[in-house]
């Protein structure tokens, strides 16, 4: 059954096809996934560099690796040894993500779309959130991103507004 892990260097063969398949597609180039590949991805094959990428990211939860960056966990979902997608969860809002990029970012490899990956992984990462404390999660998408809203909306995202071009919904991620 598909769940929300840490990073881990086990999936590396998984992680690196996923890649591929995110740069084939032509991923948003303002996309963290884009964004990294840009940066990482000549690294990633080589075990070490990918083990150091995978601790990087892991402590990512007390030291961002950028200064305009807030403290985040990131989540890998997975199923067996097969890496679908990554969940982000930054532990406050900066004004930039209260308007454009929220508490949630996620993305699911283009070969496991259209299975409800994605409902489930921020269906996952809402207890996640209860537990660092954060009751409400601001969750963003762009206006023309359709299956983004319906995951949104399938967790219990209550539409604000619209601004920048990105929708904004905020979930509550406790009773």
């Amino acid at each position: 059954m598909p769940h929300l892990t840490p990073p881990d260097v086990r999936l590396h063969r998984s992680f690196l096809d996923a890649m591929r398949e995110f740069a084939a597609t032509g991923t948003d180039p303002d996309s963290l996934i884009a964004q990294e590949i840009e940066r990482y991805g000549e690294r990633w094959p080589d075990p070490a560099e990918f083990a150091a990428y995978v601790e990087m990211v892991r402590a990512e939860v007390a030291r961002p690796r950028r200064l305009d960056w807030v403290p985040m966990t990131t989540l890998w979902y997975v199923e067996d040894d097969t890496y679908l997608g990554r969940l982000a969860i930054r532990h406050r809002l900066t004004p930039f993500l209260l308007e454009r990029g929220g508490h949630i970012g996620y993305g699911v490899r283009p070969g496991a779309r259209l299975r409800g990956h994605a409902t489930a992984m921020l269906r996952h990462a809402l207890p996640v959130c209860r537990d660092l404390g954060i009751d409400r999660v601001l969750v963003t998408c762009d206006t023309t991103n359709t299956g983004s809203r319906k995951v949104i909306e399938a967790n219990g995202g209550e539409f604000e507004d619209e601004r920048g071009g990105k929708l904004r919904y905020w979930i509550r991620t406790g009773d």
